[in-house]
């Protein structure tokens, strides 16, 4: 069921300015900055080779990474996510296996296009874990 890493994602103040590192520094092609009003960030993606790092920083006060980027002023990574062929029965069995999944339950579309949903880090060692739709 567990798929590929398909990115780690660092909470930062600025997305933009954070990603810029990766692309002088490594080569790596950054994207341009997406604002997500629906999860409260803005995203920028650095693409690497076997996966790719996610900048978010908060968009809006009322963004759930705000207090996470007051705490780590500095940043700090934020969530994993993982790709997984159908986000429905990765649910229904990460459930029924006693996972949390956060929000509603249902999934939404995220930075890809493609449907996502967060589970309790509580749940797995300390690790805010995302599962997109492979």
């Amino acid at each position: 069921m567990l798929g590929r890493l398909n990115h780690v994602a660092i909470a930062v103040k600025d997305a933009e300015k954070a990603a810029k590192i990766y692309g002088t520094a490594f080569g790596a092609e950054i994207s341009a900055a997406v604002p997500l009003p629906e999860h409260g960030v803005i995203t920028v993606f650095a693409t690497l080779p076997n996966t790719k790092i996610e900048f978010i920083q908060p968009l809006g006060e009322n963004s759930p990474i705000a207090k996470f980027v007051e705490r780590n002023a500095d940043g700090g990574i934020h969530h994993i996510c993982y790709e997984v062929p159908d986000i429905i029965a990765a649910r229904e069995t990460l459930v029924k296996e006693g996972a949390r999944v956060l929000g509603d339950g249902e999934p939404k579309i995220g930075a890809h296009g493609k449907p996502v949903l967060f589970l309790h880090p509580k749940d797995f060692s300390g690790a805010l874990v995302e599962i997109e739709q492979a």
